[in-house]
């Protein structure tokens, strides 16, 4: 016994949830951000630059946190691309 399936609405359900969840990382990768640079802010005021111990401090956690943000990206990017793929996949359903 099939049941009809509304593929219309299956796929504006897909997309919507996409949408959601895109936008939940968004919120949630931007509020890293600025939890992570208010937490380089203090490490600013902190530091006493004239301590050499300090400098080293403060150049291994920029150095960190650039190589985790870069791989952040480029996973971003390639996250992207595949959800870009399928996106055009789903449309061509459509026809």
């Amino acid at each position: 016994m099939s049941e009809r399936v509304n593929l219309d609405a299956v796929r504006a359900e897909a997309l919507a949830r996409v949408e959601r969840g895109e936008r939940n990382f968004k919120l949630a990768f931007f509020g890293g951000i600025a939890f992570e640079a208010l937490f380089l802010v203090a490490l600013l005021l902190a530091a006493d630059l004239s301590n050499r111990t300090h400098v080293l401090i403060l150049v291994a956690t920029v150095g960190g946190y650039t190589v985790v943000i870069l791989g952040i990206l480029a996973l971003g990017a390639h996250f992207s691309r595949g959800v870009a793929r399928v996106l055009k996949a789903v449309e061509l359903l459509k026809d």
